[in-house]
């Protein structure tokens, strides 16, 4: 298992939780290619995408439905600020990993996370693992818990 995916296991053991991070045969960096791999629905991909929010240039991750597509304006009103997508360069040096590899957890950053309602619709969600070729399965309910974040409406 890859140096990431590694770290986003002691994360997930140092907060007290047992998923176990499953290495997938291909990358999987899109929602729709980890769904395929891992033989889900699309919506059941607990998306990260991180944006940078333009005032204070801190991160905000959003973990959303593979399916949706973030409103970013929705998200502005909620932080009452505006955000930005993230470079690739800005993803890995607040989280520590790859885009399509970051995980929920363990940044290298603490980072301010918002958490889409739409993946309460479902028991189990997958998430990436540190690694474009790494996920584990959790509830919605798990996801709150180890984000500490705020659920609300992206779409």
């Amino acid at each position: 298992m890859k140096a990431s995916a590694q770290a986003v296991q002691q994360a997930l053991l140092h907060k007290g939780f047992t998923n176990k991070i499953v290495e997938l045969p291909d990358h999987t960096r899109t929602a729709e290619e980890a769904a395929e791999a891992i033989g889900c629905n699309i919506e059941q991909i607990a998306k990260s995408i991180i944006f940078k929010m333009t005032s204070s240039n801190q991160a905000l991750l959003i973990i959303a439905s593979g399916a949706n597509r973030i409103d970013e304006t929705k998200v502005e009103e909620v932080i009452q600020e505006k955000i930005e997508i993230a470079d690739a360069d800005y993803v890995k040096r607040q989280t520590g990993f790859t885009i399509g590899g970051v995980a929920p957890i363990g940044h290298v950053q603490t980072l301010k996370v918002l958490l889409d309602e739409d993946l309460w619709q479902y028991k189990n969600i997958w998430a990436a693992a540190g690694h474009p070729k790494t996920v584990f399965s959790l509830t919605p309910g798990e996801l709150l818990q180890m984000t500490k974040g705020k659920v609300i409406r992206v779409t």
